[in-house]
């Protein structure tokens, strides 16, 4: 696959205002033909000075009838959905325009060079987790990580429970609002079972809800609410990472971050 990491390594060689030469950092050119658009690879000369340099070395990467030209601007910092995005187009290459009228290309898509991390979160109410890293995902926030994620989310719905943890989640019954009165089936964690055990006694059969008790693949990064839990490390042999019910989007992203710097140093 070759997908440049700087919009400035491509150029336009739709008109010609220094002849020849080309913009000192490029390596590819986008060059309009009759047919349409085609993608080249450039070598400038490294011994020339200024911005304008001429071409040592000139190549074909896609000619016309193996690009689309994608219709709709997108966030180029986005790449793995640029990424599925040309794989959806059907030719070898695939033209992208950003919002700010920068330029880029995917071509040979492969997202097998992504790491994929999976993201375990539960509804309802919100899954904070996942909604947070769909948002950073979609502001461009993972470009530079090639990362893609797999979502993994539990309707805790379907515990067939008589009461439900918070009443955030729109639950008739829930434990922050109502006094159980022995027998019942609760929706909870470990945290849930010790405030039943503290206030309310045995005879209580709890339904497990921790994002955290639902992994099955690595690495992973999945909320919890304890707080001795935070971290990257391994969770029962897998490497994953935790972050705490509440946290914000800048301390999801570090997570990320942490968690893919260990997993390369594992693999």
């Amino acid at each position: 696959m070759i997908f440049p990491r700087q919009c400035k390594e491509i150029g336009s060689a739709s008109t010609r205002p220094c002849g020849d030469k080309v913009y000192f950092l490029s390596r590819y050119l986008v060059k309009d033909t009759p047919s349409g658009p085609e993608v080249r690879e450039v070598v400038v000369n490294p011994d020339e000075k200024g911005l304008m340099r001429t071409i040592r070395e000139d190549r074909l990467l896609a000619s016309a009838r193996d690009v689309t030209v994608h219709p709709v601007r997108v966030n180029i910092h986005n790449r793995a959905l640029l990424v599925k995005m040309a794989l959806e187009s059907g030719t070898r290459c695939t033209i992208f325009t950003g919002l700010d009228e920068h330029t880029t290309f995917v071509m040979d898509p492969d997202p097998g060079i992504f790491h994929r991390v999976h993201v375990y979160d539960i509804i309802p109410p919100r899954p904070s987790l996942s909604s947070a890293i769909r948002e950073l995902e979609h502001d461009g926030l993972f470009g530079d990580l090639d990362v893609m994620f797999e979502h993994h989310l539990h309707d805790i719905t379907g515990g067939l429970a008589d009461v439900y943890p918070c009443r955030a989640a729109g639950f008739s019954r829930t434990l922050d609002a109502d006094r159980p009165h022995g027998g019942e089936k609760i929706a909870g964690c470990f945290t849930g079972s010790q405030l039943i055990s503290e206030c309310y006694g045995e005879g209580f059969g709890m339904v497990e809800t921790c994002p955290l008790r639902m992994v099955r693949d690595e690495p992973f990064i999945a909320r919890c609410c304890r707080k001795e839990r935070e971290g990257v490390k391994e969770y029962e042999g897998r490497l994953g990472a935790v972050v705490h019910w509440g946290a914000n989007p800048a301390q999801i992203y570090q997570a990320v971050c942490t968690l893919l710097q260990k997993w390369r140093e594992h693999s």
